[in-house]
């Protein structure tokens, strides 16, 4: 079954979301996971692919846009918006409103919640359906953290 983790965040804007995002998804990819990322829309998916590019001077995270070109199984990072994820099944990180059906092909499930009231009403109902369910769930308040 799909372990589940939300990660609380202080942060209230999108952006400030993605970077961490960025910032998991660096370590995610330095465990030797891949990791699929699944947005609203193309415009989120090309903010966060920018953004994964540019988050920190010394980084690099190889990723892919899964819309541009046939999914590499080589690439360790996925991003994308549509209804069939790429073939590997080790972490996804949902940042869309709706929480997909193929969620539970992953061995990992990871939602990040910051302080605006629509994400807080998505993450809510993705939390409910998932407890409903029976899925493990376990959460970090990074609200705490200084």
């Amino acid at each position: 079954m799909t372990d589940v983790w939300f990660y609380v965040l202080a942060a209230t804007t999108v952006p400030e979301q993605l970077k961490f995002v960025c910032r998991l998804t660096e370590k995610i990819q330095a465990q030797g996971k891949h990791t699929y990322i699944h947005v609203d829309d193309a415009a989120i998916a090309s903010e966060l692919d920018e953004m994964l590019w540019n988050f920190r001077p010394n980084a690099f995270v190889p990723h892919q846009l899964v819309a541009e070109t046939p999914a590499s199984e080589q690439c360790p990072v996925h991003i994308g918006w549509q209804d069939v994820p790429v073939n590997h099944h080790d972490v996804m990180i949902n940042l869309s409103q709706q929480l997909p059906g193929f969620f539970a092909r992953f061995e990992r499930l990871v939602e990040v919640v910051i302080q605006e009231d629509n994400v807080l009403d998505c993450t809510r109902n993705h939390y409910r359906f998932l407890r409903d369910r029976g899925y493990d769930i376990s959460h970090q308040d990074m609200r705490l953290r200084t």
